[in-house]
């Protein structure tokens, strides 16, 4: 996936200017910004479920408004910050309903499409919620059933607004994990909007800074995500420290 001059706008406030943006195979990429930045603005407008203000965001060299929907849907998925469940769907039907762009002219999912969401299920470790109405979990158990239908899409780009919302801390590390195992071993592309820089910065590859002005920095992880960028983007000092062979991010009293 790449950009290409977009700018991104809400109103008359221009939140990014001239992203001049790639996400390759295998990176892990975190963005970063204030409340308000355009992260999520910008998540939205990568999956195609916002209009693009100005320049290109294209798939294979190929903008995305040019990619049929089925395809586009095999190609990128989309983890939203928060979801409304208004049906009373049971896990497992939440997690099939992301093979339906592997459906094609079938109606009904295949005996593969059941074997692939009832493992997401087991990888996310909610599987004994298979057969749960979804509007009874807990927020951290719906957030996971959704993860869960997002490796089910087993798209190649994933776009994903604070994955660890609403996670224990056990399952927070386990998550974050799982999406580094996955741009290491199976070259899925990550790009993720998260808070928790020291959490982010323990897997990110990559990171995507967004300014308050329109301006933006990307770049190596090791690289971007240094005190001085960060307390700048962030509008607080922050002090990077190293603990042992961690990096540790803490923000000044």
């Amino acid at each position: 996936m790449q950009t290409r001059k977009l700018n991104v706008y809400v109103g008359k406030r221009c939140l990014l200017k001239d992203l001049e943006w790639q996400v390759q195979a295998g990176e892990c990429w975190c963005v970063i910004g204030r409340n308000g930045a355009g992260k999520s603005t910008l998540l939205r407008t990568l999956a195609g479920l916002r209009p693009i203000d100005a320049g290109q965001v294209q798939m294979h060299g190929k903008d995305i408004a040019g990619w049929p929907l089925a395809e586009l849907a095999r190609e990128r998925s989309f983890l939203s910050q928060g979801r409304v469940d208004a049906f009373a769907y049971t896990a497992i039907e939440t997690v099939l309903s992301a093979r339906h762009p592997y459906h094609d002219s079938r109606y009904w999912e295949s005996g593969e499409d059941i074997a692939l969401a009832h493992a997401a299920l087991q990888e996310l470790d909610v599987a004994d919620l298979a057969d749960r109405d979804v509007r009874s979990l807990s927020g951290g158990e719906r957030q996971r059933v959704a993860i869960a239908a997002l490796l089910a899409q087993d798209a190649g780009v994933m776009l994903l607004d604070e994955p660890a919302n609403a996670l224990d801390l056990a399952h927070q590390i386990s998550v974050m994990q799982l999406f580094a195992r996955l741009c290491h071993e199976r070259q899925k592309a990550v790009v993720m909007v998260s808070h928790d820089l020291n959490m982010a910065y323990r897997i990110a590859t990559h990171a995507l800074l967004i300014m308050s002005d329109g301006q933006w920095q990307a770049g190596p992880a090791a690289e971007v995500m240094t005190a001085e960028r960060l307390s700048l983007c962030l509008g607080h000092p922050i002090e990077m420290f190293r603990h042992g062979t961690q990096t540790v991010f803490l923000p000044q009293n």
